[in-house]
């Protein structure tokens, strides 16, 4: 809001992710503040591969002369070409802003290509895979500094919050270290070992695998909708969420598909071989839906698991 608020005026046009495509609500949702107050023109993946398609974005921006392009996203597995936005923003005169809320900490270690070069705006929040506090930072070019500390006080904030500060410091300290970029090596590593599991137990994911963090499974051949898995799982101890797929016939509400990421489980120090049997544990109650003795079977054997990887030790942090 505060960066948009700096470059923008009500009704101006912003290209943003569809959001039943991977993008975010802030990118011009309907019912979200930024699809009320800004003309917003969608951008979709394409059907054949459900991949970001750069040809149809830059169709798109030459025909509605966008002020804002924001890329990133919600739910989206693959590399974004940060480049490729940026020339297609300098042909129609556009600012680009990079939403990499999910993949920062990625971005941080040289797990994924950074838009910094890329982009007039970088916001990113600081508890996802910067793995920090409850928490946002803005990254700009240095002439646009002034009016978005301006949008953010007295735009949008009012006093700091100097512990919030604090612990940012410490995330950031954190993200510099060698272990942090081994972390997030790791992460991907455990995604696509888990993909390639689920890949092997005859379940279609969204753009046939993931290159970050997550990955988005298909569930309409199983005919299970994402909310019936999405709460079976969590009984079974499993915590992920229902999501939307490309051209999801489902509601938001109801949606045909599961997100799944890997940060949590790579943080209790979890590898590919874990990756493995949670593929597997997730495939058993998806392929069992209504069974509750399946159920309970994978919920104890998930305690089992996780007790063999503490989220606390007796090793200092």
């Amino acid at each position: 809001m505060a960066a948009y608020f700096a470059v923008l005026k009500p009704g101006d046009t912003i290209m943003g992710m569809n959001l039943a495509h991977g993008g975010h609500l802030s990118h011009g949702s309907p019912i979200n503040f930024s699809g009320k107050m800004y003309k917003i023109v969608p951008y979709s993946v394409r059907k054949d591969t459900e991949t970001l398609d750069y040809s149809e974005m830059a169709d798109l921006a030459r025909k509605s002369s966008p002020k804002l392009i924001v890329v990133g996203a919600s739910a989206y597995p693959r590399i974004i070409d940060f480049k490729a936005v940026r020339e297609i923003a300098d042909e129609v005169g556009a600012l680009v802003m990079a939403d990499v809320a999910h993949i920062a900490g990625l971005i941080a270690a040289g797990a994924h290509p950074t838009p910094v070069p890329y982009s007039d705006i970088v916001t990113t929040t600081t508890h996802k895979t910067l793995r920090g506090p409850r928490g946002a930072i803005i990254m700009c070019k240095e002439e646009l500094g002034p009016a978005i500390d301006k949008s953010v006080f007295p735009g949008t904030q009012g006093g700091p919050f100097m512990q919030a500060i604090a612990a940012k410091a410490v995330a950031f300290k954190e993200a510099s270290t060698q272990e942090f970029r081994d972390y997030q090596f790791q992460v991907v590593r455990n995604a696509q070992a888990l993909a390639q599991r689920l890949l092997k137990n005859d379940f279609q994911l969204v753009s046939g695998g993931t290159d970050n963090h997550l990955m988005l499974v298909k569930l309409l051949k199983e005919g299970i909708t994402g909310k019936e898995a999405d709460e079976t799982l969590e009984r079974a101890g499993i915590t992920l969420n229902k999501n939307m797929i490309p051209f999801d016939p489902a509601t938001p509400f109801v949606t045909s598909g599961i997100r799944i990421g890997t940060p949590a489980v790579t943080t209790r120090g979890m590898k590919e071989k874990e990756m493995v049997t949670i593929a597997d544990l997730i495939s058993e109650v998806l392929r069992n839906i209504k069974s509750e003795e399946t159920v309970s079977s994978v919920r104890s054997r998930v305690t089992e698991l996780c007790s063999r990887f503490p989220l606390y030790s007796d090793l200092p942090c």
